[in-house]
């Protein structure tokens, strides 16, 4: 199922090319028909949809590029349509594609290489005959004179991390507990250069991380607390960029137990854990010059056994005691704990990544991503067009003072829940009492997990968050 990007020099007579262009007036190079060129030309008049010539040894495919619009918004629109002609390759089963450059444009291209790349992504691990539902295209070739070989190396090893995400995500708990997850981690880790250490519950118990040993209380499997650091010698930050991810590998809401339909994606709710293993992983595999390390807490939330209660005092890893109030605001609970051992490194800065809140759902949708900052402002508007760039776009909402009234407690210092408005923030202001640094949370409950096909996006996980980083982090460069 992996798909190879490489560089080309020329194009064969007899090869299947899509050509990105403004204009017909640069297909003449290339071996068309009489016929055929007269058939473009026709079609040149409305260039809102792509041409399609079926010459029997091989398709042409010719996608128009209306430059009417800011670079990122193009893009968008050229991964989207990347996007929808794939369903064409599957169809004529195309196992290579050239994409020809004519535009002289690095970014179109690339963006379109990426939306054919992240469109041939398939979850097939659990069909009796995955062999018979296996995609064909095996190869994208890119003919262009502005596109350098590191741009493509960089894309395949982004793509190659967003596969990983997915399959995470898309793994039902059955196949992957707190403790499986560490270990597809540590493999992870093995694989791309970084190094994974893995609390097991006794190092846990010994780090006093009430959040995670509360939310475990109902579960049979133990946690475990992954750290995954990726520190070269020449990376240009000494203190670390720090990346959080909630990893609750399944969420029954514990003693205050999801009704309905609202258990059927909760496997996906450790997407946060797997966005931050699929960043380190890609920035690893790239060899970029930063000092990262992930803090992944991760455990399922059930109703069995000794599980934690609404009333219940939990002491948490800071000190701070909390009123729990809900069981099913269990992630700020978990994430807290790793938000409060973070500080041990003294951080450049600390970005958490969560499936929260149904209320940041609600709000957005799964166009973007809610997030909220605390002392930093120039990292922050990096992140939004970072947000841009790659189209997981943020909304930030304010963490006002007046917020904290909401989730004082009478018996605690805190409790895990605030009223029934503003709950994507109040839980935002949960997490941020556990800090003391520059620190930017995102939730993306919205955005991580499709139940509906989505053009390259998919369906099922997103693996959001991996692109929106790895742009941020070549940033720094």
């Amino acid at each position: 199922m992996k798909i190879i990007i490489s560089k080309i020099k020329e194009i064969l007579k007899d090869k299947s090319v899509i050509y990105l262009t403004e204009t017909e007036d640069n297909l003449g190079a290339f071996s068309f028909s009489s016929e055929e060129e007269k058939y473009i030309k026709n079609a040149a008049t409305d260039k809102k949809e792509a041409v399609k010539i079926n010459s029997y040894s091989k398709w042409s495919y010719i996608h128009w590029i209306e430059n009417n619009k800011e670079q990122y918004l193009l893009n968008e629109k050229l991964r989207r349509a990347a996007g929808k002609l794939y369903s064409d390759l599957k169809t004529n089963k195309h196992k290579e594609i050239i994409i020809a450059d004519l535009y002289n444009n690095a970014e179109c291209t690339l963006a379109f290489a990426e939306g054919l790349a992240l469109s041939h992504y398939q979850f097939l691990k659990y069909y009796s005959k995955p062999e018979e539902k296996k995609n064909h295209l095996k190869e994208i070739f890119i003919y262009s004179d502005q596109v350098t070989d590191e741009q493509i190396s960089e894309l395949n090893i982004l793509i190659e991390s967003v596969c990983f995400t997915k399959n995470l995500v898309n793994e039902p708990v059955s196949a992957l507990n707190a403790e499986q997850l560490s270990n597809e981690i540590q493999k992870a880790g093995n694989k791309a250069g970084f190094n994974v250490e893995i609390f097991n519950k006794k190092k846990i118990e010994s780090l006093k991380m009430g959040g995670l040993l509360a939310v475990n209380k109902g579960s049979i499997d133990p946690p475990t607390f992954s750290v995954l650091t990726w520190k070269p010698e020449n990376a240009i930050n000494k203190k670390p960029f720090i990346l959080v991810g909630k990893g609750v590998v399944y969420d029954t809401g514990g003693m205050n137990i999801k009704t309905g339909n609202y258990l059927d994606t909760m496997k996906s709710d450790m997407a946060g854990a797997a966005a931050v293993a699929g960043t380190v992983y890609a920035i690893s595999k790239a060899k970029l010059p930063v000092y990262v390390i992930g803090l992944i807490p991760a455990t399922d939330n059930r109703a069995n056994n000794n599980a934690y209660v609404p009333d219940d005092i939990i002491t948490m890893h800071s000190g701070s005691t909390v009123e729990v109030k809900n069981t099913d605001a269990e992630g700020r609970l978990i994430l807290a704990d790793a938000l409060s051992f973070a500080k041990k490194y003294d951080p450049e800065l600390v970005i958490d990544l969560a499936t929260l809140t149904g209320s940041a759902h609600a709000a957005i949708g799964d166009l973007g991503i809610v997030a909220m900052k605390k002392l930093t402002n120039e990292q922050f508007e990096q992140l939004k067009l970072s947000g841009n760039n790659v189209y997981e776009r943020l909304v930030e909402f304010p963490l006002w003072e007046e917020y904290g009234e909401m989730i004082k407690s009478d018996i605690a210092d805190i409790k895990n829940l605030g009223g029934s408005e503003a709950g994507a923030i109040t839980a935002g202001k949960f997490l941020e009492h556990f800090t003391d640094y520059p620190w930017i949370h995102l939730d993306i409950a919205g955005s991580a997990f499709l139940t509906k096909q989505d053009n390259y996006r998919g369906i099922g996980s997103t693996a959001a968050g991996v692109r929106l980083l790895f742009d941020f982090f070549n940033s720094q460069l």
